[in-house]
């Protein structure tokens, strides 16, 4: 009997060794990565510690376009301009699809117009773009909106009169409401606790993308949907935000104001009953309800953190501050409102505001894609239907296009008579097919949020308190750790 159990034990290693050996075979063409081991894959990488440079390292030990295996799920990360610009631009139609893991497909179900793909995609998308244009982006009405937001961000600031302050629910709180009145049409108050639950929702799915349980959970999705775990908690947080969605759409429905559309919600539903008869339409309360929360969350947590990046460099580079601060009293002193066509005037400003966003990109990386069709990617074959990941974060970072990447140099966009310079090389809101849809919104919203900010205070560290940390918290989104300031009233105002 015990010579049988040895043979049945040895049988399985043999058969175990095969098995794996055959997939090592299976995977040849894909490029090299991190050691691929039985049932994990190369998420050992992963698990023994995650930080912002992760990536990077990796791309120095097997270059700029390598695979690191989720279980038997293949991710081909791109690494550095050249590599993104040739996935995401050259072969833009190519990438044009965003991955379908177990998590997306569970809790999106290709809704929206972030995550989802193919013909709803293609109405969404274009629905979103024209909508956008409508509400005002680089006209003078949404502008008006986001001043009015800058000023009363700047007067919570001043309650503070000098003294040390989180500025964090401050910051996001009014990228909200900028964001709120574009979507639902209205502003929500701090004391309004399901629009309080909406943003904490928005907040813990920025989290969780990206981590151990997220990735764990693509890798096993018919383990973990029986198992505890961080995702039981994402998965609610998902269908908070679409049932505080779904009241909106009820509340516009009650109010009957179609016939003149004033937000998103509003022009969704006069859509919707074009397409009626239209059986090819995607147009519907559950789509609806994904584009609403889409624009909701990619509108408030990103500009919010960049913001908050922002001031936290001011504190710590105090001569660029200081250079901020001559610029704009030498272009306006203390005589209006600053609107978003006053960054022409600005050059060192949009530098500042482009580097902070280069120098500190918000995402552990970028949007995965998923490819269409077999694609040579500088020189490197990818399958059909593999998830690229196009990590911008090294873009910004790269070494042969930034002359001090490690560096906050706003030089990086300023010629030799301190204009400013726009660089190819600046992916902040991604490329091709699939870029930021929001990306004016979120320029207008960047530039008068902190032109306002930095004509109204000095930004000082608190006494007794010598610098800030610089790594930021670990998450889909990358902001900082929390920190305390001293917004320093400027005597001007």
């Amino acid at each position: 009997m015990l010579e049988l159990q040895l043979f049945l034990f040895f049988l399985l290693v043999c058969l175990l060794i095969l098995h794996y050996l055959k997939q090592l075979w299976s995977i040849r063409h894909y490029p090299s990565g991190p050691l691929l081991l039985p049932g994990i894959g190369g998420l050992w990488r992963v698990a023994t510690g995650v930080s912002h440079d992760t990536l990077i390292k990796l791309a120095k030990q097997y270059g700029n376009i390598y695979t690191i295996w989720a279980g038997p799920l293949p991710l081909v990360i791109l690494s550095g301009f050249q590599a993104v610009k040739e996935g995401l631009i050259n072969h833009s139609e190519a990438s044009a699809e965003r991955l379908e893991t177990p998590f997306l497909r569970d809790a999106l179900k290709n809704r929206g117009f972030v995550f989802a793909n193919g013909h709803s995609l293609k109405q969404q998308r274009r629905f979103g773009l024209i909508t956008l244009r409508k509400l005002g982006l680089g006209k003078k009405g949404m502008e008006q909106q986001i001043e009015v937001e800058a000023q009363q961000l700047v007067e919570t600031l001043e309650h503070a009169k000098g003294q040390p302050l989180d500025p964090s629910l401050p910051i996001t709180n009014s990228v909200c409401n900028v964001i709120s009145v574009l979507a639902f049409g209205q502003r929500f108050s701090l004391e309004d606790e399901d629009f309080q639950k909406l943003v904490k929702a928005i907040y813990v799915l920025s989290k969780f993308g990206a981590t151990f349980f997220q990735i764990l959970y693509d890798a096993v999705p018919w383990l973990m949907k029986y198992l505890p775990g961080p995702h039981k908690k994402a998965f609610s947080c998902v269908e908070m935000a679409r049932s505080f969605a779904k009241k909106e759409i009820e509340r516009h429905k009650e109010n009957q104001t179609l016939h003149e559309p004033q937000d998103f919600i509003d022009f969704y539903l006069v859509q919707m009953q074009k397409a009626e008869n239209d059986p090819d339409s995607a147009y519907n309360d559950d789509n609806l309800a994904q584009c609403t929360i889409d624009l909701f969350a990619a509108g408030t947590e990103t500009t919010a953190t960049s913001l908050k990046w922002a001031l936290l460099l001011m504190v710590t580079h105090q001569e660029i501050q200081d250079k901020v601060h001559k610029e704009i009293e030498d272009v306006f002193g203390s005589s209006r409102l600053i609107c978003y066509q006053d960054r022409k005037k600005l050059p060192y400003i949009s530098a500042v505001i482009h580097e902070i966003q280069r120098f500190k990109y918000i995402f552990f990386y970028g949007l995965a894609r998923q490819t269409t069709k077999d694609v040579n990617m500088c020189g490197v074959h990818i399958p059909k239907g593999t998830i690229i990941v196009p990590d911008l974060r090294s873009v910004l970072l790269d070494s042969e296009h930034w002359e001090t990447p490690e560096e906050f140099n706003p030089n990086h966009f300023l010629d030799k008579d301190g204009e400013f310079v726009a660089r190819e090389e600046f992916l902040a809101f991604g490329a091709g097919a699939r870029a930021c849809i929001g990306e004016q919104l979120a320029r207008i919203e960047l530039f008068i949020f902190f032109t306002s900010l930095m004509r109204a205070f000095t930004f000082q560290l608190p006494a007794g308190v010598k610098e800030l940390r610089q790594d930021p918290v670990m998450g889909i989104v990358t902001p900082p750790q929390p920190y305390k300031l001293c917004a320093i009233p400027q005597c001007t105002i």
